[in-house]
């Protein structure tokens, strides 16, 4: 409750200023901002939001607001008191939505069960534990194709780790081993391997931390997710 009559303590402070007359254009406050904020900040885009005199601004890969001369920023959602929905968390998705044809399948270890009619993509760490609970959640799905993208962000044991599994002779055995029973994978970790085109991958679409996960519609669910919350979604996108 502290949390958000503070965050309503800013909104009522930045309505005064809504109607100023010296409002900036949405390209100044987008300077201001990040003349404000450093370069650390990534301000991708500043729009009008749905409150009028209150803007948009995308910074990295987060949705905040603030007001037309850019002197406030707010954190939290907008929600529509008619329908109780978040405009917030439908902009966020939207923005973290990719194109699936642009993930290149073929630097991913594959993994089918069943028909493998139903399809994700997962970016983990193999030192990621959320990642290795995340692992053991899908080992209950049937009838899906998971793609498994390795991206080492957390350490260099991570970047050989993720060789080691790549350059396996059965990649999904060193994987599930790794991933299910944590015996530590061996071998070579020399061969050709995509790690650094994934940590590209990764940068492009705005992945910074593991596992996230994608499915075709191109959303993407961050974190540990619960197997109810990929039955739903998967669900939805009415598979054969």
């Amino acid at each position: 409750m502290g949390k958000f009559i503070k965050h309503l303590g800013l909104a009522i402070a930045l309505l005064s200023f809504l109607g100023s007359v010296d409002a900036m254009s949405e390209k100044q406050i987008r300077a201001e901002l990040q003349k404000r904020l450093g370069s650390s900040f990534n301000i991708r885009s500043v729009k009008p939001s749905d409150i009028p005199g209150l803007f948009e601004v995308q910074v990295n890969n987060e949705i905040v607001y603030t007001d037309s001369k850019a002197k406030y920023l707010i954190q939290g959602e907008i929600i529509e008191l008619a329908t109780g929905n978040s405009l917030t968390a439908k902009r966020q998705e939207d923005i973290n939505r990719i194109k699936w044809s642009e993930l290149p399948q073929a630097n991913s270890i594959k993994i089918v069960r069943g028909n493998g009619s139903r399809q994700i993509a997962v970016f983990s760490d193999p030192n990621c534990g959320y990642c290795k609970r995340l692992e053991r959640t899908l080992q209950q799905l049937d009838n899906v194709t998971i793609y498994n993208y390795l991206i080492p962000i957390l350490s260099a044991d991570s970047a050989l780790k993720s060789k080691q599994i790549w350059c396996a002779a059965d990649q999904q055995k060193a994987w599930n081993d790794w991933m299910l029973s944590n015996i530590t994978p061996s071998g070579k970790s020399d061969c050709s391997n995509p790690i650094d085109k994934n940590l590209v991958i990764a940068k492009t679409f705005g992945i910074n931390a593991t596992p996230t996960m994608f499915f075709t519609d191109g959303s993407r669910f961050p974190g540990a997710v619960q197997l109810s919350d990929i039955e739903k979604k998967i669900a939805s996108l009415k598979y054969p």
